[in-house]
């Protein structure tokens, strides 16, 4: 029974450092989006189509081992609402990891856009996600996917059973992990680093 907390938002509205944070406070296991994006581009290229096809078979074979050998996991993934693919794939993880008998949990993170143009240039952002270290570039997928895309939900809206919204613009990424640690119930594993 493996359980999957997926951290999702737009880009650079901190889901890394808060899922980091949950990771350290949980023991859980934690791979985010950009784990499989970095490899990926460094064999194949970013954005061809053998680079998309393996950035998905890694993530395909991650959640398969997670569920498989029962190792609670956390992912970070960006989501276009307005995107059905998107929010069928979220659907799909859902399922994998409530019908082995583990639980599906949406933290959804929201901030404003002048916080995430400035989280966009943090040393650690930088350190673990070379292909935003071109931050000119970053800056403006940031602003065109916000014009483009819906990346949060609205108002009262809930897609998932375990569906918890933040709005982390002045809050530390171990307030975030708080919260959601406190609005779910969750409980630390017992495992030690390593395991």
């Amino acid at each position: 029974m493996a359980n999957l907390i997926v951290v999702s938002g737009p880009q650079a509205v901190g889901k890394m450092t808060v899922a980091e944070a949950l990771r350290d406070k949980l023991r859980y296991h934690m791979m985010m989006n950009h784990d499989s994006i970095e490899l990926s581009d460094r064999i194949f290229g970013f954005g061809t189509p053998a680079q998309k096809e393996f950035n998905g078979a890694i993530r395909e074979s991650a959640f398969a081992l997670a569920a498989k050998y029962n190792v609670d996991l956390i992912f970070t993934f960006v989501c276009a609402f307005d995107m059905p693919e998107d929010v069928a794939y979220l659907r799909a993880l859902e399922a994998q990891f409530t019908e082995s008998g583990g639980t599906f949990y949406f933290v959804e993170l929201s901030a404003a856009l002048e916080t995430r143009l400035f989280r966009n240039e943090t040393p650690h952002r930088m350190e673990m996600k070379p292909t935003k270290r071109n931050t000119e570039w970053s800056k403006r997928d940031i602003l065109d996917t916000a014009e483009r895309y819906k990346l949060n939900t609205d108002a009262g809206e809930t897609l998932f059973a375990h569906h918890l919204k933040i709005d982390n613009t002045r809050l530390s990424p171990d307030e975030v992990a708080d919260r959601v640690i406190e609005a779910f119930g969750l409980v630390p594993n017992e495992r030690k680093d390593g395991e």
